[in-house]
């Protein structure tokens, strides 16, 4: 107290590093204001100060304001006086604290959130559908151009350059499967039948399943980010300006270069798993090559062979729309190109075993 006006001289820095030291100290500054009166609030000691000291400061100025006390601030460096000046200019203020609720509430809200998410993300894709629809039926009635080089291009870097990854993958997992099969077999001495089961999961289910996951993973990530880079960098409003139609020329490549190749790709990954699984039945149960092929010829039915292929185009379809969708979504930061892709390949991956259920569910009640 200096000739009746109160002085507050802190000392440290005043720095980001500091800020929970800093918040407590500015409570119960600002719960200590006196009304209607004036005080000094000495920098001297304090040794750093960055903008959010600056705006803690002018956070204690605000409180004492409020209680028709004067903050003078004294003993400020040049830079220091500049900062505070600025900050005061702009009005930079601590957001207000959110009210705090019970965790059950929040619980709830964040549940609500994440089911009208949801049911955002299946109206945006039914209505995407629709404009692919639209698209692929303007192409066919020859009322738009066929951009065959453009899908030829996405088939080799979907289908073509996919394939040895998916087929060692496939390949490795009938290997896994034709040992575990064997091995739980063995114990009825039915190792013979491990072809007829292998077999039908690598056709029926496994191999479509690996099929789509990995094109879902490489290719729909790729189409996402491909798209979404385009979308940051405005190339896709300059096409609209231009009168060129963004679904003709960038979305139904992609998709029917989808469609045409994960059915391709899905045959390859049950012919790579049957054999994987050949070799291991070889050297592991002792089934020779003939007795394999001869029981996978008894095994194999044109339904099980045709259950895969039908599925595969439905979810590449879904895994084109999911991925082209994500990309339009991209805004203007690195940061939103990573979330949305991340997000095509999750929601892509969802889909994929959603719709291979319900398959399932289908062919089951029919016995197909």
């Amino acid at each position: 107290m200096k000739d009746g006006t109160a002085r507050l001289a802190p000392t440290g820095a005043w720095v980001a590093r500091n800020s929970r030291h800093l918040e407590k100290l500015a409570n119960i500054m600002m719960n200590a204001a006196p009304s209607n009166s004036t005080v000094e609030f000495d920098l001297g000691g304090i040794s750093q100060l960055d903008t959010l000291g600056g705006v803690v400061i002018e956070n204690i100025r605000a409180a004492f304001g409020a209680k028709n006390s004067t903050l003078h601030i004294v003993n400020a460096s040049e830079a220091q006086s500049i900062l505070l000046a600025e900050i005061a200019a702009q009005n930079i203020t601590a957001p207000p604290a959110p009210p705090e609720a019970h965790h059950l509430i929040e619980l709830l809200a964040d549940l609500g959130l994440g089911m009208r998410k949801m049911a955002h993300d299946a109206v945006n894709m039914n209505v995407f559908l629709g404009e692919t629809v639209k698209a692929i039926g303007r192409l066919l009635t020859a009322r738009s151009r066929f951009r065959w080089a453009a899908v030829i291009n996405q088939i080799e870097l979907i289908g073509l350059r996919g394939v040895p990854i998916i087929c060692l993958i496939s390949f490795l997992v009938g290997a896994i499967l034709a040992q575990q099969l064997i091995l739980q077999l063995s114990n009825y001495g039915a190792q013979i039948y491990v072809t007829s089961a292998l077999a039908v999961l690598m056709f029926r289910e496994v191999g479509l399943l690996l099929a789509a996951i990995m094109v879902a993973g490489r290719s729909g990530s790729a189409i996402t980010a491909e798209l979404g880079s385009m979308k940051m960098r405005e190339e896709i409003d300059a096409m609209h300006v231009m009168g060129i139609d963004s679904m003709e020329v960038l979305v139904i490549p992609r998709i029917l270069a989808l469609i045409i190749s994960l059915p391709m790709l899905t045959f390859l990954a049950a012919m790579a798993g049957i054999f994987g699984g050949a070799l291991v039945s070889w050297g592991y149960g002792g089934i020779t090559p003939t007795n394999f092929l001869q029981n996978l010829r008894d095994a194999m039915t044109m339904h099980t062979f045709l259950v895969g292929l039908i599925k595969a185009p439905v979810m590449a379809l879904m895994i084109g729309i999911t991925a082209c969708i994500e990309g339009m979504k991209v805004e203007g930061s690195a940061e939103s190109l990573g979330r949305q892709t991340t997000a095509s390949v999750v929601k892509s991956m969802f889909i994929v075993i959603i719709v291979d259920g319900v398959f399932a569910m289908f062919f089951t009640s029919i016995n197909f």
